[in-house]
């Protein structure tokens, strides 16, 4: 059994996303190795609170170490403002945390919260570097954008010059490749970036769920569409209104009565997408759930038929969620929840002009909705690719099998 020091920037076993992942990956990495995990000082209420009402004979392979840079270092920080500024000046101050405490561990991991374009020093630390789930957002196209504010525009824009500044000219990120034993790449489009060696590298995707319990399919009259995410332009979130509409007058006003699009989450855009509903004459049928309880999130889901996400990002943390369900995925065939799901488990429709994408994703619902067979054959099979691909288990057999390779 070998001690992996791990840098968990974001963890916090309450939440999903980010800090969610950042909690099950300790956990994995503990059931075949010694962890000691390096988070942030404010999640430290949140770790202990939880240890203590969930006890697991795991946390005797996990030791808790929690680190900030001085006050006067980040009073500017505030909330996901400077975020990924903090983020790279924690990692570099975390390395001299590790020296100061004369810790004695075998692979140095440099867990989550991170990208292609943000470096990592833990191979100063002189042992075996393992840098990943590293990811990669492509720029967003810029007709998907069109039903927002210019401001998103410029800013996705000025975003990805300062990525390729760093892609080209940091000598930083430039050592981090180098010295990185091992990569972990969320896709296919990390490498080419990075221009790893193939025997640096492994395309294996980061986001995972647990079970939160699956229930045979069961004809229902009721037909629920869900989305969930922040209510920002990279959810895509337009053209899941657009697309629900352009479907839903097509109905019956039987078959109108009986359906209706959940929209879960909480953003910016949150007015101007409910006026856009509105505007498209779907209000009725549209439910805009802006916060709740975790638990109850997955009560929806288990209610839900399928999960509707036509999301511009490069990960999707909440696809494989939508596949222990057994909710066929929509979404967009990009790097992102398009190379999460397979065409047995769902539908991927390629990136267009605006109006075609919207009709071929208003097509892609209505065949599910009117085809119970072609339904309930990719229910199934949304099931299987949790199974087999998603679910926390597997990401743990790979973290066992990256540090026993090292």
């Amino acid at each position: 059994m070998k001690t992996i020091l791990a840098t968990t920037y974001a963890v916090n076993p309450y939440k999903g996303s980010e800090d969610g992942m950042g909690w099950n990956y300790v956990l994995q990495i503990a059931k075949n190795n010694k962890v000691i995990a390096i988070t942030r000082e404010n999640n430290q209420n949140a770790i202990e609170k939880y240890m203590d009402e969930h006890p697991n004979v795991l946390y005797k392979n996990i030791t808790f170490l929690y680190f900030d840079l001085p006050y006067w270092m980040r009073w500017w920080k505030k909330g996901g403002r400077g975020a990924m500024l903090y983020y790279w000046m924690w990692q570099k101050g975390v390395v001299g945390f590790v020296t100061k405490q004369n810790l004695t561990f075998d692979i140095a991991h440099n867990l989550n919260f991170h990208n292609d374009w943000t470096p990592s020093y833990l191979w100063k630390l002189g042992k075996p570097f393992v840098w990943g789930p590293v990811g990669h957002h492509p720029l967003i196209p810029a007709q998907y954008l069109s039903k927002y504010s210019i401001k998103y525009l410029l800013k996705d824009r000025f975003t990805w010059l300062v990525k390729n500044y760093f892609w080209k000219y940091s000598t930083s990120l430039t050592n981090t490749t180098k010295n990185a034993d091992f990569v972990w790449c969320m896709n296919e489009s990390v490498p080419e970036r990075l221009h790893l060696k193939p025997s640096q590298y492994e395309i294996i995707p980061s986001v995972a769920s647990q079970d939160f319990g699956y229930l045979p399919y069961e004809h229902s009259n009721k037909f629920t569409f869900i989305s969930v995410g922040r209510l920002v332009p990279l959810k895509g979130f337009d053209l899941t209104l657009q697309a629900f509409a352009v479907f839903y007058h097509t109905l019956s006003e039987i078959e109108k009565a009986n359906t209706e699009l959940l929209i879960v989450g909480s953003g910016p855009e949150e007015k101007r997408l409910i006026k856009m509903a509105a505007d498209l004459k779907i209000s009725e049928n549209v439910q805009f759930i802006i916060w709740m309880e975790r638990a109850e999130l997955m009560k929806i889901f288990k209610q839900a038929q399928v999960f509707l996400f036509p999301s511009h990002e490069g990960a999707g943390m909440v696809v494989p969620e939508a596949l222990s369900f057994g909710l066929p995925v929509v979404c967009l065939d990009n790097c992102g929840p398009g190379s999460f799901i397979t065409n047995r488990c769902g539908i991927k429709i390629l990136e267009d002009d605006y109006q075609c994408t919207v009709i071929n994703l208003a097509q892609a619902i209505k065949n599910l909705y009117k085809d119970k067979t072609l339904y309930a054959n990719m229910r199934h099979e949304a099931r299987v690719q949790f199974e087999k691909v998603f679910h926390w288990d597997r990401r743990g057999e790979q973290l066992a099998k990256i540090y026993k390779s090292l």
